[in-house]
């Protein structure tokens, strides 16, 4: 299954929001790729329990990316979370 998403992170997916959405990956039971769209088509995926995989997209502030995974509730959350700002203050 395939989900795109765009990024809400104010600096991307870079440092503190890609380590936090690669914990969240990792604690998936499937597998979960993720790859970033360029032009509608999503580019070559890489793992995203992997912080420095996930920072390695470059993808920034409202590009798109293309989540993969087997299960849909973890796509949905995981998609769900880089709809959030991880780089905000935490509350």
């Amino acid at each position: 299954m395939h989900r795109r998403v765009r990024i809400a992170a104010s600096v991307g997916l870079h440092a503190r929001p890609a380590a936090l959405f690669a914990q969240a990956a990792a604690a998936r039971t499937e597998p979960v790729t993720i790859a970033k769209v360029v032009d509608g088509v999503a580019g070559e995926p890489v793992d995203a329990a992997s912080v420095l995989g996930v920072m390695g997209l470059g993808a920034h502030h409202g590009e798109e990316v293309e989540l993969t995974c087997a299960d849909e509730a973890s796509l949905d959350e995981l998609a769900a979370l880089l709809e959030q700002d991880l780089d905000a203050a935490p509350a």
